[in-house]
């Protein structure tokens, strides 16, 4: 019923345009294009909140990735420290050498599957760890404070 009404109601009304009648149509289609236009991009406040959101993102995010490098480096240098131990005992046994032998880069280098050096800066092993003893533990000369064998 409603449908027939709002059909009946469009079809009474006149058909002939008045010149009034046009250019009060002309009117509402460039108040619409005015409409359009200031709609369809952002505005300087939702640019803001947007920049704003970025930044607190940023700053909760930063600190945690520089974290997690940090401890990713150590773990790594924990590891090199392992298999540099495990290469002086071995190069120990093989040799017969005793606990109180001086043991040397040379000396541990065949024993190691590849190079290892310190990820927090060091380039090669001599600047990375040193070693002494063979009852000694080696020790990372980059950072000895936190890289270190437990």
């Amino acid at each position: 019923m409603i449908s027939a009404r709002l059909g009946n109601q469009q079809r009474s009304r006149p058909t002939n345009k008045t010149q009034s009648g046009i250019i009060a149509g002309s009117e509402g289609k460039k108040d619409m294009l005015k409409k359009g236009r200031r709609n369809s991009g952002f505005t300087l406040v939702e640019i803001m909140i947007v920049v704003a959101i970025i930044g607190l993102l940023a700053a909760i995010a930063i600190p945690n990735f520089i974290k997690a490098r940090t401890t990713s480096q150590k773990n790594v240098c924990i590891n090199n420290l392992r298999q540099i131990d495990s290469a002086i005992q071995e190069w120990a046994m093989e040799l017969k050498k005793g606990p109180s032998a001086t043991v040397t880069e040379t000396d541990v280098t065949p024993y190691l599957k590849r190079s290892v050096v310190c990820p927090s800066g060091g380039t090669t092993f001599a600047d990375s760890y040193l070693l002494t003893l063979v009852s000694a533990q080696p020790t990372c000369q980059k950072v000895p404070l936190t890289h270190f064998l437990p």
